[in-house]
Parts: C-alpha cells; structure tokens; sequence
C-alpha cells in the first residue's frame, strides 16, 4: 500500500520565484502550447483513424471530438500533475501550483483543465446560438473571447486568470537557473 503524499510544500520545493510571471510572457506559453499540442493532436487522430478504420459515420465524427478532448486532458492534466509545468511552461518557466501541496492534486488539475476552457467555451457557444459558421466569424469570437478572458488578470490583484483564481491553483515565475562553469 502506499503512503499519502504530504500536503506540505518540501524545503526544495520552496526555491525563491520571481512572482507571478507576466500576461504577455504567459500568452507566449500559450502560442508555444498550441504548436505542441497540435503535434500531440495530430498523432492523436492517426491513432484514431487507425482504429475506427476511418470511419465516417456521425458517432465517429462525435467520437473524434470526445477522443481529443480527452487527449488533450490527459496531455495537460499528467504535466500539471507529474512536475507542474508542460513543456511550453518549462521553457518559459512558469509553475501550476496550489499552496499547500508539494504536487497538483489530479482533481485540482482536471478541473483546472476544464476551466480554461472558459478561453474558448464561450465563442464556441456564440458560433453555435448565432449560426457562425464561416472561419472569419468564428476567428472574430474566438479572438473577443480569449481577449476577455485574458483581461480576467487584470481585475485579480494577483494578476492571475480567472480559472487559476477558481480552481485554486496560481502560476508562478520561476528564477533563471544560473549556469555553473565546467571545471576541467
């Protein structure tokens, strides 16, 4: 059996941040995100395609979506979980934490996960209540959501967006690590 995780922060985990990273440094995150996340999709639906036999039938179109959603669950949820930062997040470094845990929670990540999709939710509720269908109008409403969403920082007064302020979890900056010289 094994033992609970401690609720605690370790002492090595306490390293000195630099606070909350920037919104134009955390929107590059985000920019960096979409290209791998697109490569991670990709594969994704390769895998798929190969299983259902490229299928076109609407269950599997319907499917498709369910898949990817999950995929992309599982892509973001694991790197919050496993070290708190996706690869985007680490080159950039920046940090998902929650206070008070050494490690994301799995519940604390899913529904972190489920509430960035406030990013794009509401554009996508839009298009469909209005009959958008044309890219230009859909890219008109993602764009007003995600700017919306992204002006949620500015009203927190710890500069956090509004799904990191409800789930519980806060990003942080994490210090450029100094490089030690090789000694020959």
């Amino acid at each position: 059996m094994r033992a609970t995780e401690p609720s605690v922060v370790p002492p090595e985990a306490a390293l000195p941040v630099l606070g909350t990273p920037t919104i134009k440094r955390r929107l590059a995150v985000m920019v960096y995100e979409f290209f791998l996340l697109f490569a991670v999709e990709m594969l994704a639906v390769l895998i798929y395609i190969l299983a259902t036999g490229n299928r076109q039938d609407a269950i599997f179109q319907h499917g498709l979506k369910v898949y990817l959603f999950m995929v992309t669950g599982l892509y973001f949820t694991w790197c919050w979980r496993d070290s708190g930062q996706t690869l985007a997040m680490k080159t950039w470094r920046i940090k998902v934490v929650q206070p008070g845990h050494a490690r994301l929670p799995w519940r604390t990540a899913i529904v972190r996960y489920l509430l960035a999709w406030g990013w794009f939710a509401p554009a996508l509720v839009v298009c469909a209540v209005f009959g958008l269908h044309a890219r230009g109008e859909i890219a008109i409403a993602l764009a007003v959501g995600i700017v919306l969403w992204a002006l949620t920082a500015f009203f927190d007064k710890e500069r956090q967006f509004l799904h990191d302020r409800l789930a519980g979890t806060r990003l942080i900056a994490l210090p450029r690590l100094k490089r030690v010289a090789a000694r020959r």
